[in-house]
């Protein structure tokens, strides 16, 4: 499954598109979320937090391509992904010691990077809670990774920070909706046919 949408800001009036965002669930996502969300259209999905906080914490693999149309730095980008997972934990009350390091491995992963146009960040956020990165100069997936993380809730803080309440891409968690829903469609119609 592979919904995806843009991030960007509004400069002097006019929206800029930085990058474009990729969020692919493991196969297994849809029979744990058709529990609680099957029957539901893809405009309820999209209005309802609950839904993309079972997408993040659901117990199945996610990959997140970040991939992108103007070049940004290392910096540029871990800054503010840290920004908003720090926001995201201080909010539900768990920012401590640990997700602080954290950070800070996380920030220290970008560090010394450049993405120019077509370049990608590659997230995998496993159901125990490592997030593993990686990076891509031409758009390729590469073979290894340049970190692993084990840390739950930065795993979950930066998808959440992408498809969250207050996530940076709108259009990712649209086409995310949009996507769930017709495969719950899907599966509900097949478990018709038996």
């Amino acid at each position: 499954m592979a919904p995806s949408g843009v991030r960007g800001l509004e400069i002097d009036g006019r929206f800029v598109k930085f990058t474009s965002i990729g969020v692919y669930l493991e196969e297994s996502a849809i029979q744990s979320l058709a529990a609680t969300w099957k029957g539901k259209a893809a405009d309820e999905l999209f209005a309802s937090g609950d839904f993309f906080i079972d997408v993040v914490k659901g117990p199945f693999e996610k990959f997140t391509r970040v991939s992108m149309i103007l070049p940004l730095t290392g910096q540029q980008y871990s800054d503010k992904v840290a920004e908003n997972c720090e926001k995201y934990w201080k909010a539900i009350g768990i920012y401590t010691e640990e997700e602080a390091a954290a950070i800070e491995k996380f920030k220290a992963t970008f560090k010394d990077q450049t993405f120019p146009p077509g370049a990608a960040i590659l997230f995998t956020q496993s159901p125990s809670g490592s997030l593993t990165i990686a990076f891509s100069k031409d758009g390729s997936i590469p073979d290894s990774s340049n970190a692993v993380i084990e840390n739950k809730a930065l795993s979950e803080a930066v998808l959440e920070s992408i498809i969250g309440q207050h996530g940076v891409s709108p259009a990712a968690k649209k086409s995310l909706a949009s996507r769930v829903s017709d495969l719950l469609k899907e599966l509900d119609s097949q478990k018709a046919l038996v």
